[in-house]
């Protein structure tokens, strides 16, 4: 392959890596996704560098954790001096162009849609088309689009300035604006549609210059609540609610109660509630499995993914009633931050049909793609996540920040402060994964630590058992939050590359893994 490949970033928002059939489901939820990765790159051990979205993607398009990049609250904006994995391509040569279902991401204003010419939001009441470049229309369309820029915006406008008040976000939180939130933001957005517009432009080409490269991210809801699954899904992974009122009834308070999918539950959650969510889930992931699969099938039949990079993964997990959790704001448990993450490699570089097997963090795509296109410089080609493939520089010591949402806090210790103080909920938490073991610490002294391979579901806290493993983790995460915001310079990183010293300083912080 001569030319620089096509990529594509396809967010799975809110996919749990154990409800895909590739990483251990035993219900087969994911055939066309497990179809794709058999012919990639799978890495078993992905770590997301946050637990929900906006700090999460605000990583995996810059390459830094969250102390670095400090978009860690819906109404903070992505720095400018950090430049992002689009205006990266973009300055590079690429059109880039943005299919988004996240209102989160495609919305607010934060900085994450900097850098691409074509940014189509799916999520609200108007699909929105910013900075479109190169469409040709008559007076008509031209009038029509700019009024419809102009209503797109001003709802754009609306919503940020509710994700920047907690006033205003503890009333779109309550019973009566629910109907408005998923009307006006649309939490599930237009999977369908999403990829088949982004299908289009792949194959199509329209308004991308002759041999011109497209970098395409997709981020798709459709696994999110509320869950509306396909009727087939629905009763295929979720028979009882055909018949069992009691669990219809559940299911309707849950999908309408927007507080709820945040706060911790205040008992262990009974079995026909979660047989009711992980059924209702497991419905979704299939149903947007076979959208993902469609748009597949016209990458392959065009011969378009034989020339693109895909890289498919998730900005986070969920919670459906583990450890009294729902949602995906408030730990770093391994339902939120294991994530998948498959690469599909034209090159090869990231070997068809392997596995990865040691931990990596998903903030290393920025890197990753960027290699791919010929455009890093030294120290970014260190970390491509192609290096994982053979071996890693360090066997993988990888961090992740949970900092919760300050509006969800503020709720939380209104209605429910007893189960706030109990989970530490309004508490800052950090973890870092290396080799065998993984330590959680919440606050200033609240720590956890749990074998990485043989507890993935962190039942046993070994803190007491090896407490020099636990006072070397946190070694590393004092040594890590000791230095947050202060990343180091390109050129320091690259004169310090033969110093073993600096080199164990750069692993240590997190920047080389």
């Amino acid at each position: 392959m001569t030319s620089r490949p096509d990529i594509v970033l396809l967010v799975l928002d809110t996919q749990r890596l154990d409800r895909l059939s590739c990483y251990g489901c035993a219900a087969e939820t994911s055939p066309y996704i497990d179809e794709l990765a058999t012919d990639s790159t799978l890495f078993q051990c992905a770590v997301a560098p946050a637990q929900w979205t906006i700090p999460s993607h605000a990583s995996m398009f810059t390459g830094v954790y969250p102390s670095t990049h400090n978009t860690i609250q819906s109404f903070f904006v992505l720095p400018t001096a950090l430049p992002t994995l689009a205006e990266r391509l973009h300055d590079g040569g690429y059109f880039t162009a943005a299919f988004c279902n996240n209102p989160l991401v495609g919305v607010v204003n934060n900085g994450l849609r900097r850098g691409f010419l074509s940014f189509l939001n799916y999520s609200g009441l108007l699909t929105s088309r910013p900075n479109q470049a190169g469409v040709n229309r008559n007076l008509y369309d031209r009038y029509r689009q700019v009024f419809k820029g102009f209503l797109a915006d001003t709802i754009s406008s609306m919503q940020d300035v509710f994700a920047r008040s907690d006033s205003l976000l503890n009333l779109s939180f309550s019973p009566m604006m629910v109907p408005l939130w998923q009307t006006a933001l649309s939490f599930k957005g237009n999977t369908g549609k999403s990829l088949n517009d982004a299908a289009c432009l792949l194959i199509e080409r329209k308004d991308v210059t002759e041999d011109q490269p497209v970098f395409s991210f997709i981020n798709l809801m459709g696994v999110h609540m509320p869950y509306h699954p396909s009727q087939k899904n629905l009763e295929r992974f979720a028979p009882h609610l055909l018949h069992n009122k009691k669990a219809q009834h559940y299911l309707r308070h849950f999908n309408s109660d927007v507080f709820g999918w945040y706060a911790p539950l205040s008992r262990t959650q009974d079995e026909l509630d979660k047989a009711t969510l992980d059924g209702m889930y497991n419905a979704e992931v299939a149903t947007q499995d076979e959208l993902v699969g469609a748009f597949l099938k016209k990458l392959r039949e065009s011969g378009r993914l034989d020339n693109t990079l895909l890289i498919v993964c998730a900005d986070h997990g969920e919670h459906l009633g583990e450890k009294r959790l729902v949602g995906h704001s408030l730990s770093l448990y391994n339902e939120l931050v294991r994530v998948p993450l498959i690469i599909r490699d034209p090159s090869n570089d990231l070997p068809r049909g392997t596995t990865v097997d040691h931990f990596v963090s998903t903030r290393r795509i920025f890197q990753t793609a960027l290699t791919a296109a010929r455009l890093a410089d030294e120290t970014e080609e260190v970390l491509t996540l192609a290096q994982s493939s053979t071996s890693d520089l360090d066997g993988g010591t990888v961090f992740s920040e949970g900092v919760p949402p300050r509006n969800v806090v503020k709720m939380l210790h209104q209605r429910r402060p007893q189960e706030t103080e109990e989970l530490g909920c309004d508490q800052t938490r950090r973890a870092v994964w290396s080799k065998t073991h993984k330590l959680i610490q919440t606050g200033e002294h609240r720590l956890e630590l749990y074998s990485a391979l043989d507890d993935p579901n962190e039942h046993l806290n070994l803190r007491d058992i090896l407490p020099e493993r636990v006072e070397a983790l946190q070694e590393y995460l004092h040594t890590f939050v000791s230095h947050a915001g202060e990343p180091l310079s390109t050129r320091e990183q690259a004169e310090g590359y033969d110093d073993p010293e600096v080199l164990r300083r750069l692993r240590d912080l997190g920047y080389i893994e």
